[in-house]
This record gives structure tokens, sequence and C-alpha cells, in this order.
């Protein structure tokens, strides 16, 4: 299982990279948004990748970051979703945007992305709601709250693995953070169960 690549740069396409790692050309398929993010052909690159196996292919996707292809990962865990389309809604809508569509319940919003259609949006809700992290406050939250460190997005991550309900695991580990936690995932992670309600 490939899982990450870093070589150069041979070409970039909006929807393809290819990636030269140790003498092999690797093809990948990526979003708009890490072609946008790419550097100049020839430079050093490093993406994250998912391998996607069939009986007949063998399909690399490319992502300049690990949210982004988590992002990835949930949509093709969405019935009627495969990892093309996957590919063309990530290109449709920048994360924060298509998390906070998925979170609001915007299905005027997904539906305009090409190949999403009313059932494949109303699926991507009720499947991903309550799994996505929110990009910034949901429609109607009141004000904002501060942005999750990666430290905290791991063990709000760790508490939602467990089955807590995620405003209870956002709102314990907001109050953990709050009591003067410290920064370490351990000590935050155990402050936070303290919190669960």
């Amino acid at each position: 299982m490939i899982a990450l690549l870093r070589g150069t740069l041979l070409e970039k396409h909006p929807n393809q990279a290819i990636v030269d790692a140790g003498g092999v050309g690797y093809d990948l398929t990526i979003p708009v948004s890490t072609f946008t993010g790419l550097p100049e052909t020839g430079s050093e690159v490093r993406l994250r990748v998912h391998t996607h196996v069939r009986e007949d292919a063998l399909a690399l996707f490319g992502f300049l970051s690990q949210d982004e292809k988590i992002l990835f990962e949930k949509l093709i865990g969405v019935g009627g979703i495969g990892p093309k389309l996957a590919i063309t809604i990530l290109s449709g809508l920048a994360a924060a945007d298509l998390i906070a569509a998925i979170r609001n319940g915007a299905l005027e919003q997904l539906v305009r992305i090409p190949g999403v259609g009313k059932k494949t949006a109303e699926r991507m809700v009720l499947e991903l709601r309550d799994k996505l992290v929110a990009a910034g406050p949901a429609a109607g939250t009141g004000p904002a709250q501060p942005a999750l460190s990666s430290i905290e997005s791991d063990v709000l991550s760790a508490l939602l693995n467990l089955g807590c309900a995620r405003p209870a695991a956002e709102a314990a580990v907001r109050k953990a953070k709050a009591a003067g936690a410290p920064v370490q995932f351990e000590a935050l992670f155990r402050r936070s169960l303290e919190h669960i309600r």
C-alpha cells in the first residue's frame, strides 16, 4: 500500500500529476485544489496517496494535505460515490466549503458539482454530517470557536472512535484545553475524557 510519495514532479495537469520517485514514474489522479498547490515541474514534491485496488486496476490518488486525503476517503465510503466522483467533488468545492455544505445540509450547493445528483447529495449529508470535523462554525451555532490544533484534532478523533457523540467530544476537548490541560496527546486525551457527559 502506497501512502506517501516524495520525488520530482515530472508533469502536472488539473486532474493528474506524474511523480518520479526512485526512477519510477507514478501517475496520480489529483483534485484541482492539489493541482493549484503544486510547485513547478522539476521541483521536489510530497503527496499523500490513497491506493485504490480493484480486480482490473490499481489507481493512485494524490493529495497535498492529509485533511484532503481523509475527506476523500470519507467520500468514497458513501454509497454511490467512487474515487473518480470523489475527486470531482473535491475539485468542485474547496474542502472547507464542502465540509460546511455537508454539515449544514446545503443540498443546492452540493448538486451544483458535476456528477452529484439530489440523491447522492442527500446520502453525503446523511452519512457524513456527523463524521466531518467542522472547518468553521456551522450555521446558527453562535460565535466562532478557535480552531483545534493538530493534537486537539487527534484527541477529538480518538474520542469519536470510542463512540462519543461529536458535540460532546468537541465540548470536552475545548473544556480540557480551557482548564489548562497539557499539550501532549495522552494527557489532553485523559483530561478530555473527564469532561465527557
